[in-house]
């Protein structure tokens, strides 16, 4: 976030303007494609039935200068000028805005934050200088835990509202492009040749989604561009043909003419004249992919002029045709020597505008689900070059079938540009607000600028949205209708997901009663890692107290390793890994935390164990030699080695960086959560657990060997002289790599949530029913994270919350 420059991609260093102009260009097939279609249908849906064309062109002059001022006020005022500096590292959207905010102030819903997470270099706050009120808008928002649900349910309003204009504007943008094929054949074909063509371009549009963007993505720039120079030649010929006095439209004294002779008809018009800005969000949400600079030039110079001849050409054209009042659309002003040759690049345009919002429903479920607050899907990524592609396969065939019903329900532009106008608009509203926040919370301004930035733009929104809402009953409830089911989806998975933390944190045991575990318990110590994924930052989860009540044996190295979602956009891979020991030396137990951004790449269980014991051993290294210069600096060992500490102490970064330099970046002293409730073996705390663990026959014919006791390696080393015995370093890294030869085995808890008794009816709906439905329907943890069967242990759990 730089307020004084646009802050180029990948790098800090200056851009030069070859690259800036290539990003510009490569910027008109991703960002643009849908804003650039609008002129197929904003004219039609203005028109629809609210007001009518007349002769003094009153109507049509004022629908101009609305469509003039919207476009200049909005995408190129708001978005270009300022919504577009505030960028998170380069990245934008609905939760780059969140994550601006949860970082300087402490609003964020996420379970498992830590302190550590401030050290990652991308978690960097600007320090521009506070103002007075700062301070108090910040303490107010932390106070009051009411307000970070609010803000919470606003950004998944957004984030449901994208996915919602998702379904929409395929169905509209290539409905309206094929729509030109009634000039070219009888009303009774048109009829029923529009819309099976449509469908049939929508089934392959989403059929060819798993393909990637990136295999067609270098078409889409010249189809934008071509598009954009045909609109706007057509606008150019029209007014020098038909009314070269047109430019006097743009007065803002047309749009109070227009409102005080059409009334209520002029105001409810609003809801279709909002289409001018459809894809002004992408600007914004496709930021990273490029940078400030290329987006404003590729806007400023190319797209806004573009857009706006093309509208004074459409104007031009009926002021001078009023007899065809009745048929206003794009392509009623296109001569008929091109017609064709324009409704083919339409249509093309119209596939392009419809991949980038698709390709942006994928994102955008992808940040949801990284941030517990959508089910768990399955996501491909489609290109191993460019960074952000994917396809996600169960949110494409449902936008399929959404689009299709659209298009055959609906049956005309009317009602899906009203029901995709209340979907732009509602995003826009929440992007209006985050922005205001950020503007006072991140950028330290006044809290007056923030107030001024708010009542303007939300002013401008607010009356187009009151407008788009009396189209309730003609389309609009559409996509109310889907952000409520998909908000209820998310909330009840959201709250779910933080009762379980909860409930894992209050129930985890003790440290000292991992360290009792023993021969003298009849506890066996087996070859080979165990892996045990958890939720927790710190502690024993009550899911391995379980499995050893069960089982009592468990590995010789013992990992508890916490997946977790920072809230910056990328985890740089350096600092990826937080690893710490559990417990001494000779325990052999480990913490490690991975760290992933909203929009960072999960790996796969293959390359997560090899790079998990590499991390290990490089952790392993460091350890040993940063005790080895404590004991020759202080003349005396720091008790790191020597004592049974029944604390867990020094997490420290291990990455790339650390594996080349055997140094790690940085290091964290003490426990990085506050401590909380533990309890012992015999406790409550594991009181009401399934008693289930699920495991693969020992003699399945793999590489990895679980519960095979080898007591001659260990008396063998025993029985080794003194002196020629293994450095501890050495002797600790001996057993890493025995126990990796062994295999590993991944411990997955496997639980079943149910609301306590006494609970309200509505939060046992939320629980016992909505939230097992999505849970026993979506991709379980072992199947995100790729685990073989032969390696999973799977242990029964159930959350009483």
């Amino acid at each position: 976030m730089d307020l004084d420059c646009g802050k180029c991609w990948g790098s800090s260093k200056k851009e030069s303007w070859k690259t800036i102009w290539i990003l510009a260009y490569q910027s008109l097939g991703v960002v643009y494609g849908d804003l650039s279609i609008s002129p197929l249908y904003v004219y039609k849906s203005a028109f629809a039935e609210d007001i009518q064309h007349s002769d003094t062109n009153e109507e049509i002059f004022g629908v101009l200068s609305f469509v003039f001022w919207t476009l200049t006020l909005l995408p190129l005022f708001k978005y270009v000028f300022i919504v577009l500096r505030a960028d998170d590292n380069g990245e934008g959207g609905t939760f780059a805005l969140y994550s601006l905010i949860c970082r300087h102030a402490r609003v964020s819903l996420l379970p498992n934050r830590q302190a550590a997470d401030e050290a990652v270099s991308t978690y960097k706050l600007e320090h521009h200088p506070e103002t007075r009120n700062s301070p108090k808008m910040k303490s107010l928002l932390e106070k009051h835990k009411a307000l970070h649900t609010a803000l919470l349910i606003l950004v998944l309003l957004g984030t449901c509202m994208v996915i919602g204009d998702g379904v929409l504007t395929p169905a509209i943008s290539v409905f309206s492009a094929v729509s030109g094929l009634e000039f070219s054949m009888s009303k009774a074909h048109h009829e029923y040749a529009v819309i099976p063509i449509t469908c049939v371009i929508l089934l392959c549009l989403f059929a060819l989604q798993h393909y990637g963007t990136h295999r067609i993505g270098f078409f889409f720039a010249p189809i934008v561009l071509i598009w954009l120079l045909c609109i706007s030649a057509l606008g150019l010929y029209n007014i020098f043909q038909w009314n070269p006095h047109v430019y006097k439209a743009l007065s803002p004294y047309y749009m109070f003419s227009f409102l005080r002779k059409t009334r209520m008809g002029g105001w409810m018009s609003l809801g279709g004249i909002i289409l001018c800005i459809t894809g002004s969000e992408a600007m914004f949400a496709d930021l990273g992919h490029f940078s400030y600079t290329a987006i404003q030039i590729a806007f400023t110079f190319l797209v806004y002029p573009a857009l706006i001849l093309a509208y004074m050409g459409q104007a031009a054209y009926l002021s001078q045709h009023h007899h065809k009042s009745d048929q206003i659309s794009f392509y009623i002003a296109v001569p008929d020597c091109v017609r064709w040759p324009v409704l083919i690049i339409a249509i093309l345009a119209s596939v392009v505008g419809s991949q980038a919002i698709i390709s942006g429903t994928f994102s955008i479920i992808n940040q949801s689900q990284s941030l517990s607050c959508f089910p768990r899907v399955k996501v491909v990524h489609t290109s191993d070059k460019i960074h952000g592609q994917i396809y996600i396969p169960e949110i494409n065939w449902m936008l399929m079938v959404l689009c299709i019903a659209v298009t055959i329900g609906f049956r005309d532009i009317k009602h899906m540009g009203n029901a995709s106008g209340l979907a732009v608009l509602a995003v826009m509203l929440v992007t209006t607000c985050l922005t205001s926040l950020v503007i006072i919370l991140c950028w330290h301004k006044p809290p007056i600028v923030a107030l001024s930035f708010l009542l303007f733009f939300g002013s401008i929104e607010l009356l187009y949205f009151s407008a788009s809402l009396t189209k309730f009953t003609e389309g609009a409830w559409l996509p109310i209708l889907l952000a409520l089911f998909l908000m209820t989806i998310m909330l009840v998975w959201h709250y779910a997901t933080v009762k379980k933390y909860e409930y894992d944190l209050h129930n985890k045991v003790s440290l000292e009663w991992l360290l009792a575990l023993g021969p003298s318990l009849g506890i066996a110590r087996v070859p080979g890692i165990g892996v045990v994924f958890t939720d927790l930052t710190s502690g024993i989860p009550a899911n391995f107290s379980r499995f050893v009540t069960n089982l009592p044996a468990f590995h010789r190295i013992l990992v508890f390793v916490c997946v977790k979602s920072v809230p910056v956009p990328h985890v740089p891979p350096a600092e990826r890994y937080l690893v710490g020991r559990v417990g001494p030396v000779d325990h052999r137990s480990y913490r490690c935390i991975v760290r992933y951004g909203y929009r960072d790449v999960h790996q796969d269980v293959d390359s997560f164990e090899s790079e998990l014991v590499d991390r290990l051993a490089e952790f392993i290294r460091h350890d040993w030699n940063h005790a080895r210069e404590s004991t020759n600096s202080w003349g005396e060992d720091d008790g790191l080695h020597s004592n049974a500490s029944s604390s867990e102490c020094r997490l420290t970064v291990i990455g790339m960086a650390a594996a080349l330099s055997s140094a790690p970046l940085y290091e964290l002293d003490g426990t990085l959560e506050p401590a909380s409730v533990s309890v012992g073996f015999l406790s409550t705390g594991t009181r009401g657990l399934a008693d289930e663990v699920e495991m693969e026959p020992i003699n399945v014919r793999q590489r990895r060997v679980r519960f095979a006791v080898d007591d001659d390696n260990a008396s063998e080393n025993n029985a080794r002289p003194e002196m020629e015995r293994d450095s501890p370093m050495q002797a600790e890294l001996r057993d890493l790599a025995e126990a990796q030869q062994a295999g590993t085995a991944f411990i997955l808890g496997h639980s079943h949530v149910r609301a306590k008794q006494g609970s309200s009816i509505l939060k046992r709906l939320a629980i016992n029913i909505g939230y097992n439905f999505l849970r026993s329907n979506c991709r379980g943890t072992d199947v995100v994270l790729r685990v073989p069967p032969a390696s999973l242990l799977e242990v029964g759990m159930v959350y009483v919350v």
